[in-house]
């Protein structure tokens, strides 16, 4: 695993170089020399604070009141009409 240094500037210049930096290992931001801040790949700092992610389905189903069952109709190819942009 590589660290990288970058400053501020060249952070905010090229985002995109600290993100690619950042798949091979963390990237600390400088602000005047000294270290202020990480970046670290989403999977890394879950790794780190030992947090095991969620998928999207149990994020929704801990949302309080979204116990309700939901039936979409089933379309047709009767039921599709094309779209009129004029």
């Amino acid at each position: 695993m590589s660290t990288t240094t970058v400053t501020s500037r060249d952070f905010a210049r090229d985002l995109a170089h600290a993100k690619k930096a950042a798949n091979a290992g963390p990237v600390f931001i400088t602000d005047r020399g000294c270290p202020a801040y990480a970046l670290l790949r989403i999977e890394d700092y879950y790794r780190l604070a030992g947090i095991k992610p969620k998928s999207l389905l149990a994020i929704m189903d801990a949302i309080p009141g979204g116990n309700f069952e939901f039936e979409p109709p089933k379309l047709t190819g009767n039921d599709l009409t094309p779209a009129d942009f004029n």
